[in-house]
């Protein structure tokens, strides 16, 4: 047993007796109500699933394990002469709850680069596939291509007791994580470079790896996408790709399907494809304005154009944060130490001067500040990555750490399959009509 699945083990087991104790001494207490508006809004807000790996805080935004994406920036372990935090660290403490050491982190960068070795029938699939097939789509399918390798699948078909669950997942999890960079760098070269393809070297770490396979080679591209991958990692388990493949894995479909399903929702254009349209509509507005350095009053009357058209400015409003997501900010701060001078990202920050004020004025608006979206296609642009339907892929393979951490987590405590009451709208009414003769 490899020594983060042992300490794993030793985590898991200790939660599970702890969980056990307190249902059993309080598994009655109530923690929630439910409102008729939350049952017809979404379920916004009602507690009602565990998500170990991180928490989402309204004013602090997204903490990882108790930790800020500040705090993060200062604990964990940073690639030599780096200065951005590696994503194995954050990994390590998604799963275990600790902060790795350097030589953890090192460990295991190696260990990913030995699972990284993706079948051939993968790439096939994929070169079946026309090559205008959006990239999310190659993604997913070839996630699912890859399910033939699953090991839960295979134990679970020999037979296997539910106390090992967790292990086949783990070993389904560090794969899944090792590969889908190079699946990831396969579709954007297959789509976007002639079918150029660039190997991996395994000498670098995850991150810079990825960066190298898409091919740049900067070394502040590769400090951008270890900053990418780690603050895009998790989000608490309520945003749709965290659920859906949460959901999904409480059926017991392994690591795979779980994913896929996950990033079929990260495709939906109200949540992971959001970074996608913000860069659009950017781009859209200075060809509009016919230049590249508008000012902020040429914003400002272009933003009022957006919304008088009934449309919303992407990338600002959040569902839960009420303050600047510090996923931005961490953007920002990079922007402002490597690339301060950079056209769109000057319109960026205008951007940021501009629509908060415009939106607070509505009075509506709960959130008019910025959140992650908002960022992070201009810093890609800026670098060369130019092809915007290409950035929720990125961020799905940053999303692959959490959402597969916590499903290493779901199995370990035994999560039951995920299964709410529905009501029908019969039944409100009829609810209804019975609460106001009582009262």
């Amino acid at each position: 047993m490899d020594r983060l699945k042992q300490k794993f083990s030793e985590k898991a087991s200790e939660l599970r007796s702890e969980i056990k104790a307190m249902l059993k001494e309080h598994g009655d207490t109530k923690v929630d109500e439910v409102a008729l508006e939350q049952v017809y809004g979404g379920a916004r807000n009602i507690k009602m699933m565990v998500w170990e790996t991180s928490e989402l805080d309204a004013v602090e935004g997204i903490r990882f394990r108790g930790f800020s994406i500040p705090e993060l920036e200062d604990l964990l372990p940073k690639a030599p002469g780096g200065n951005e935090p590696l994503p194995e660290g954050l990994f390590w403490l998604m799963l275990v709850g600790e902060a790795p050491t350097e030589e953890e982190v090192q460990w295991l960068s190696k260990e990913w680069a030995k699972r990284s070795s993706v079948p051939k029938h993968v790439f096939d699939v994929l070169n079946s596939l026309p090559l205008d097939t959006h990239p999310m789509t190659q993604f997913s399918i070839a996630i699912t291509a890859m399910q033939n390798e699953s090991v839960f699948a295979r134990r679970y078909d020999e037979g296997f007791g539910k106390a090992e669950y967790w292990d086949a997942t783990y070993e389904d999890t560090m794969n899944l994580v090792a590969r889908v960079p190079q699946v990831a760098a396969y579709i954007y070269r297959r789509s976007f470079h002639n079918g150029q393809h660039i190997a991996s070297d395994p000498s670098l770490d995850w991150a810079a790896n990825f960066a190298h396979m898409l091919g740049f080679e900067s070394p502040d591209f590769k400090e951008l996408m270890r900053l990418y991958m780690t603050i895009h990692a998790d989000h608490e388990g309520g945003n749709a790709s965290a659920h859906t493949t949460h959901l999904v894995g409480s059926t017991l479909s392994d690591a795979y399907y779980s994913l896929a399903a996950g990033m079929n929702a990260l495709a939906g254009p109200l949540h992971g494809l959001a970074n996608q349209e913000v860069i659009g509509w950017i781009l859209e507005m200075l060809e509009s304005l016919g230049t590249q350095t508008p000012s902020k009053e040429q914003i400002a009357e272009y933003v009022n154009q957006t919304l008088a058209a009934g449309r919303v400015v992407p990338g600002y409003g959040h569902a839960v944060l009420r303050r600047p997501d510090p996923r931005f900010m961490a953007q920002r701060r990079f922007a402002e130490a490597h690339l301060s001078e950079s056209p769109i990202v000057q319109v960026v920050w205008k951007i940021f001067d501009v629509v908060p004020g415009i939106l607070e004025s509505l009075g509506k608006v709960k959130n008019p500040w910025p959140n992650v979206d908002a960022h992070s296609g201009a810093l890609l642009i800026h670098y060369g990555l130019k092809e915007f339907n290409y950035y929720t892929v990125l961020f799905g393979v940053s999303r692959t750490l959490g959402v597969l951490a916590a499903l290493c987590w779901s199995r370990a405590m035994g999560m039951p399959l995920e299964r709410p009451k529905s009501i029908t709208t019969a039944w409100a009414k009829e609810f209804l009509a019975k609460q106001q003769v009582v009262a």
